[in-house]
C-alpha cells in the first residue's frame, strides 16, 4: 500500500483542528484534515455548542412570544438543524478555498510517522506526514456501572435524539452543561431534577452570581438536591430511576447525566507510539502544545482545561505556528471569560470576590440592576446586574460578573479594558466614556459610579 504523504495532518475538523489547519496551510504547508463525520465542524458544531445553543435560542423566542404550546421539542430541534446546515457549509467553503484535503475516516497511528484512516466503506488507506497535530476533542463521561444504551439514559450527545416529548427529567451533574440543559428544557414546560453532588451550583463563578442563577432556577420551578450522589442509575419501558445514596428514590421519563467529560484519544494509537494521557482521556502537552513526540500537537478539548471552542481555535493557531517555526509568541490571554447558556446567561471575567478575599487583595465592589437600565426596560429584560470588582487604591479592574440577558456579548466590553496595561486598566474609564443611549453596555457606566461613591 502507498502511503500518501503531506507536510501537516490534523486529526478532527472542530475548532481547535480548523485553527491549526488554517494557520499550517497559510504558512506555506501541504495539509490534510482527518475527520470521522462525513460533515465537518466536530462535535462544537454537530453535538454541543452550536445546536444547544440554536435549541436554547429557539426556546427562549418561542417562550417569549406566548406561542410555545403549537411547538415539540422536535419542533425547536428543527431551527438547531439549519443553523449546523450553514455552519458545515461554511466551515467546508474554509477547507476548499485553502485547498485543505478533506479524508474521512477514523485515525490510528501505526507509528510516530505514519497514520491508518478505516474509511466509511471499512477500507484502510495509509498517511504520512512530517508533524500532526490532534484535535479531536471530547466525549461526555460515562461511568461504567450505567447503561447509556439504554433511550432513557441520555447524556449531552444523545439528548438532542430524544424523539418525544418529556414530562420529567433528571439532570445528574450541575456543572454548565447540566444548568444550561435545565433552564432549557425548563423553559420548555417539562419538570426538572437537578441532581447535584456538591454543595452548590458552578463553584467557579462568583457566589452572587452562583446564588443569582440559584434563585432563578428555583423561581422558574426547578428542583435542586445538593450533596446527593447516585447508589444506581437503572430504567425500564416506562421510566427512568435515580437511587441516591441519601436512600432518595428520584423517577422521571428521561436521566440526563451531564457529569464531566473524557478525551476523545481512545483507540488511536497513542499509548503505542509513547504519548501521554490520564485517566481522563486528556493529552499531555507542554507550552507549546507538543506531545512528549514534538512533532506530535494536541489542541482543544482532548487536552482539558479550558476546553472552550474559543479557546480551542486559538491553540489550533498557535499550534499551526509553532510547528512551522518552531517559536510561536502568542498565549492564551491571562483572563478567559466564561460563557455559560442557562437562561438568562452568565458571562464573568477575572478574580472573583472570594479569591480576592483569599488573596488579601483590597477591592470594592460596584454594580448595575439591569432593572434600572432604559434598554432593558425597553426590551424587557429587566432581570440580572453587572458587578465590577475593582482595587481600592489603585482602581485597577480585577473582575467583571454579569447576569442577565446578553451577558456572553456585554462582558467583551470589560475584557478589553482590563486586557490593557497600567492606567488604562482604570474604573473612571467607564465614567469618562460616552455610552450608546440607551444600551445594556450603559451598565458599566452605572457600575463604576456605584463603585466610586462607595469610596466616599
Amino acid at each position: 500500500m502507498e502511503n500518501k504523504k503531506y507536510d501537516v495532518i490534523v486529526i478532527g475538523s472542530g475548532p481547535g483542528g480548523e485553527g491549526a489547519a488554517m494557520k499550517s496551510r497559510k504558512e506555506g504547508k501541504r495539509v490534510a484534515v482527518v475527520d470521522e463525520n462525513l460533515l465537518v465542524g466536530g462535535s462544537c458544531t454537530h453535538k454541543g455548542t452550536i445546536p444547544s445553543k440554536a435549541l436554547r435560542h429557539a426556546v427562549s423566542h418561542m417562550a417569549d412570544s406566548g406561542n410555545f404550546r403549537n411547538y415539540s421539542f422536535q419542533d425547536m430541534l428543527k431551527s438547531a438543524e439549519q443553523v449546523i446546515e450553514k455552519q458545515v457549509k461554511m466551515r467546508h467553503s474554509f477547507y476548499d478555498r485553502n485547498y485543505v484535503d478533506i479524508i474521512t475516516g477514523r485515525a490510528r497511528f501505526t507509528n510516530a510517522n505514519t497514520i491508518e484512516v478505516e474509511t466509511p466503506n471499512d477500507g484502510i488507506e495509509q498517511y504520512k506526514a512530517e508533524k500532526f497535530v490532534i484535535a479531536t476533542g471530547a466525549r461526555p463521561y460515562h461511568p461504567e456501572d450505567i447503561d447509556f444504551t439504554h433511550p432513557r439514559i441520555l447524556d449531552s450527545d444523545t439528548v438532542l435524539n430524544v424523539k418525544d416529548h418529556p414530562m420529567k427529567v433528571i439532570i445528574y451533574g450541575a456543572g454548565v452543561i447540566g444548568c444550561e440543559y435545565a433552564s432549557i428544557l425548563r423553559r420548555m414546560n417539562i419538570k426538572i431534577n437537578i441532581i447535584n453532588s456538591y454543595d452548590k451550583l458552578l463553584s467557579f463563578l462568583d457566589d452572587e452570581i452562583i446564588d443569582a442563577l440559584s434563585y432563578h432556577l428555583r423561581e422558574n420551578g426547578i428542583t435542586i438536591r445538593h450533596n446527593e450522589t447516585y447508589e444506581k442509575i437503572e430504567a425500564d419501558d416506562e421510566k427512568a430511576t435515580v437511587y441516591l445514596q441519601s436512600n432518595k428514590q428520584i423517577t422521571a421519563d428521561y436521566v440526563l447525566f451531564t457529569q464531566g467529560r473524557t478525551g476523545n484519544s481512545n483507540n488511536m494509537g497513542l499509548e503505542e507510539i509513547g504519548i501521554e494521557i490520564d485517566g481522563r482521556g486528556y493529552i499531555k502537552v507542554n507550552e507549546f502544545y507538543q506531545t512528549a513526540l514534538p512533532h506530535i500537537y494536541a489542541v482543544g478539548d482532548v487536552v482539558g482545561y479550558p476546553s472552550l471552542a474559543s479557546a480551542a481555535y486559538d491553540q489550533g493557531r498557535f499550534a499551526g505556528k509553532h510547528l512551522v517555526s518552531g517559536t510561536c509568541t502568542h498565549r492564551l490571554v491571562e483572563h478567559i471569560p466564561t460563557g455559560i447558556y442557562t437562561i438568562p446567561e452568565i458571562s464573568s471575567i477575572g478574580y472573583s470576590e472570594k479569591e480576592l478575599t483569599e488573596k488579601a487583595i483590597p477591592y470594592e465592589v460596584g454594580q448595575s440592576f439591569f432593572k434600572h437600565l432604559a434598554r432593558a426596560q425597553i426590551t424587557g429584560n429587566t432581570e440580572g446586574m453587572l458587578k465590577i470588582l475593582f482595587h481600592r487604591e489603585t482602581m485597577e479592574i480585577l473582575g467583571i460578573h454579569c447576569f442577565g440577558a446578553y451577558a456572553a456579548e456585554i462582558i467583551h466590553i470589560g475584557q478589553v479594558v482590563m486586557s490593557q496595561k497600567g492606567e488604562a486598566n482604570h474604573l473612571e474609564y467607564f465614567t469618562s466614556t460616552t455610552f450608546n443611549y440607551p444600551t445594556m453596555a450603559e451598565a458599566y457606566r452605572v457600575a463604576a459610579l456605584n463603585g466610586l461613591n462607595r469610596l466616599k
